[in-house]
């Protein structure tokens, strides 16, 4: 080979080695998404959401550790914790603050910006909460998916009712620090007043409280657990209560009802979770909040344990467990 000619062919690989090289560089310099998830309880009762949640991301595209990071702030019952852990998430920052059924993580997210992108899923109405201008117009940082949590109130005392329509009055749990108790509790006046039921609100935040609570309720005596997020942390506690003083029981998840609960309804909650990874993929991907209206939840499921009725001495109707979604016998 000629001199010249083995010159040039160096000189041409080593540009096409440059080209290769620079290239790559600018493909690992690419930033990874950073999704910042806010919540008001701990992991622990809440895997197997987050699996849903991971599903949900992987079918939009994406995944933990390859190409998507998340920032967790759990703040284990701990609501005062919210604010400063938004604040926390803002300053990295991260390309979307996620809130996943905890409505206190939403407004702390919603109150530390209005520039990031925010994906809630609550019970509540978005509207209401200041969270977005409309359901289909959002018109700011925020969307998400939401329960219309006023129906399901309403369902779960009808049923409650149908199962025990001679009890006197149904109690209902709530958690105080809550920042939507106050909005709870009218709704659940409101659909009590529709279904001519008296209704005994009590209030408990702390695992003392709720058993002091659970001492004053008689023997028989219906009771509802408010959504909450320590609530759902506490279900396996709340079931043991239930169980101890001969309480009826109704839920709003059916992991409750799985665990020994008599009775739950409300949105397949896991399927929810799934359902808003697909959506915050959406705005990964350049979506704008304001554009996307606030979805509302696909399935719902209504559970009965029968082993727990026949504990408690309660014969369900065969009416109303042939329109459960699953009996657990």
């Amino acid at each position: 080979m000629k001199r010249r000619t083995f010159i040039s062919l160096l000189g041409g690989a080593a540009a096409s080695a440059s080209t290769f090289v620079l290239s790559t560089a600018g493909r690992a310099q690419a930033p990874t998404p950073v999704i910042g998830f806010l919540h008001s309880a701990s992991l622990e009762p809440n895997a197997k959401r987050l699996t849903g949640f991971k599903r949900g991301l992987q079918s939009a595209g994406y995944r933990e550790g390859q190409n998507i990071a998340i920032e967790y702030r759990w703040a284990g019952g701990q609501n005062v914790k919210l604010p400063e852990f938004a604040n926390e998430l803002v300053k990295k920052p991260v390309s979307i603050i996620v809130t996943l059924s905890s409505t206190p993580a939403a407004r702390a997210a919603k109150a530390a910006t209005s520039m990031i992108p925010i994906f809630f899923l609550i019970a509540e109405d978005p509207v209401e909460l200041g969270l977005v201008a409309s359901l289909n117009h959002p018109g700011g940082n925020a969307t998400g998916i939401s329960s219309q949590n006023g129906e399901l109130v309403a369902k779960r005392l009808g049923l409650l009712r149908e199962l025990l329509p001679e009890a006197p009055a149904i109690a209902v749990l709530l958690n105080p620090l809550n920042s939507s108790a106050k909005r709870a509790k009218d709704l659940l006046q409101q659909a009590a007043n529709g279904l001519g039921v008296q209704l005994n609100v009590l209030e408990a935040s702390t695992d003392a409280e709720i058993e002091t609570v659970y001492a004053t309720l008689k023997p028989g005596s219906p009771l509802l657990i408010g959504t909450d997020p320590s609530l759902f942390a506490r279900r396996a506690s709340l079931i043991v209560l239930s169980a101890k003083h001969g309480i009826p029981t109704m839920y709003d998840n059916r992991e409750s009802a799985d665990a020994g609960g008599l009775i739950s309804y409300g949105q397949n909650t896991e399927s929810s979770w799934e359902q808003a990874g697909i959506y915050v993929g959406r705005i990964l991907k350049g979506a704008k909040p304001a554009e996307l209206p606030v979805m509302q939840p696909t399935k719902f499921e209504y559970v009965i344990n029968l082993k727990t009725a026949r504990v408690l001495g309660i014969d369900v109707p065969a009416a109303m467990q042939a329109r459960a979604d699953e009996v657990i016998e």
